[in-house]
């Protein structure tokens, strides 16, 4: 079933409601050693145009490039073999004003990666030399990735990193790139499949705060007989993703919070014609369509919506979802896209939706562990702008996120309460939510407040349109690695991303806590 493209409603009344804003200033490209090709930075989609169509350095930033590119040459000449690097301190480029504006905003910077030297040890054959990138100095980052032209193409082989914490001058053990495959992504077919601009990429790591990055990635062996390498995909890049700052926190209570306007004017949803809602100067056309797609569950320009009790619930749902089951669950509190600072500029500007919710696939989003439930808005500004800028997507891919500490967040724009397309599990798009757990579970357990948040949305979630978390459904598969396209599967309502696709996500340890996700849930909606 094809999905619905909307256009925004109320984007051109917004507008008119707000100030003019400043595009955000672009970063110079990250310093780099002589012999590799400037990277291209925040390209507006991936594949538009040649890696030399880029913002030109003013003549301060090319300076400081240089001096960059000194550095680096010089920690080339004392480089040994691999893990025998003779340290040479080296500090990241100072920021000029023009770059702490682009910090604000997040930035992204795409390195072509290069072939590597043969190893050492022969025997594992020159071929498996693969392709990477030497230790060099780069614009502050946070979160890293490699991507590839051909999203149909698979990465089979290995991809590692380390990296430098800022300000420091120790670099990290190596930590392995989920390679992912395809498992992610909007269904073939689709309008936003066929858009041109989607590419083939690794799962995104959270390395924090650092300016320093190595990368390697290696092939596999076709068969142990026969130990010629597979054929890494063609064009693999690094991506590394600067979250940009933290949204400005809410003005207190009884401060002025800008203009008011009546929600009904953004939506045609019912509401009280008395409410109104507060909406800030910064608010733009982008940010509110996609509040106002929320506005029958929290004010216009909100940084959450929040929790009500199961009556609150219920009363809502004959408004929000007209015709609800009786079965569902209190509505837990949602941080925004506004609450965890997205920049709708990134995005396509519709939104996508399909005719219901009939099953939730949970997921992890393979970032690792090493983040803080303070810094998981930045992880997901960072994981956003991987899924927009450099894979190609028309938006974040997960429906909803939740971090370890149990706060859930809005992932793709279009409404919480809506049955908002995503692109979270190839072949299973189509009438299903996708919830990413912020972590990597393949050998760790999640936390237990995680898994209860994942029951307590989908307990409200699959309520709105009447699913039983610890019932079946049949899915008709849009083809993808495991299903053909076509093909009729029963299905969990509650099921982990390998049900639908042959992946370890969302990780052997969450997986099995899907089964009291599901009893959790049910109990929630009254069942």
């Amino acid at each position: 079933m094809r999905a619905l493209l909307v256009t925004s409603v109320g984007v051109t009344c917004a507008a008119a409601l707000t100030l003019p804003l400043a595009a955000p200033a672009l970063s110079a490209p990250a310093a780099h050693s002589a012999s590799a090709r400037p990277p291209s930075l925040s390209p507006e989609s991936p594949g538009s145009g040649p890696p030399s169509a880029r913002t030109e350095a003013a003549p301060n930033e090319a300076n400081e490039a240089n001096e960059a590119n000194e550095a680096n040459e010089a920690n080339e000449a004392n480089t040994g073999d691999e893990g025998g690097a003779l340290e040479v301190p080296e500090a990241a480029p100072p920021r000029t004003g023009e770059t702490r504006a682009a910090a604000l905003a997040g930035s992204t910077q795409s390195l072509p990666l290069e072939p590597l030297a043969a190893p050492s040890d022969r025997s594992m054959g020159p071929a498996t030399a693969g392709q990477g990138l030497d230790r060099r100095t780069a614009r502050p980052f946070s979160l890293v990735g490699v991507v590839w032209d051909d999203a149909e193409a698979e990465l089979h082989g290995t991809v590692q990193v380390r990296t430098r914490a800022t300000g420091s001058t120790s670099w990290s053990d190596w930590q392995d790139v989920e390679t992912h495959n395809a498992e992610h992504a909007a269904d073939l077919g689709s309008a936003e499949r066929a858009s041109g601009a989607v590419r083939g990429a690794t799962a995104p790591l959270w390395v924090g705060d650092s300016d320093g990055v190595e990368v390697r990635v290696r092939p596999e062996a076709a068969d142990p007989r026969h130990p010629a390498a597979v054929a890494l995909p063609e064009g693999l890049r690094l991506e590394l993703v600067d979250p940009g700052a933290d949204p400005a926190p809410e003005p207190a209570p009884g401060a002025p919070a800008g203009r008011t306007v009546t929600p009904a004017a953004f939506t045609g949803n019912p509401v009280p014609p008395t409410t109104t809602a507060a909406v800030p100067e910064v608010l733009t056309a982008e940010s509110a369509a996609t509040s106002a797609v929320n506005a029958d569950l929290a004010p216009l320009g909100a940084a959450e919506i929040p929790a009500l009790t199961k009556a609150e619930t219920e009363e809502e749902a004959a408004i929000v979802a007209a015709g609800a089951k009786p079965y569902i669950g209190p509505r837990p509190k949602i941080v925004t896209r506004k609450g965890w600072g997205a920049d709708e500029k990134l995005r396509e500007r519709n939104f996508a939706y399909t005719k219901s919710v009939k099953a939730a696939f949970v997921h992890h989003s393979a970032t690792g562990n090493n983040y803080t439930c303070k810094q998981a808005p930045s992880v997901l500004r960072s994981i956003y702008r991987y899924h927009v800028k450099s894979s190609g997507w028309r938006d974040f891919g997960y429906n909803f996120a939740v971090d370890k500490c149990g706060n859930i967040y809005e992932g793709r724009a279009g409404g919480v309460a809506k049955a908002v397309l995503g692109a979270h599990t190839l072949g299973f798009n189509t009438n299903t939510m996708g919830v990413a757990v912020l972590g990597t579970y393949s050998s760790t357990n999640p936390p237990a407040a995680a898994v209860t948040a994942v029951s307590k949305l989908t307990a409200w979630k699959l309520g709105l349109f009447g699913a039983n978390p610890k019932g079946k459904v049949t899915l008709v598969s849009g083809g993808s690695g495991k299903y053909s396209k076509g093909k009729k599967v029963k299905m969990n309502v509650i099921s982990g991303h390998r049900d639908g696709f042959a992946t370890e996500c969302p990780g052997a340890r969450l997986y099995k806590k899907l089964g009291k996700a599901r009893t959790s849930s049910a109990k929630l909606q009254g069942r």
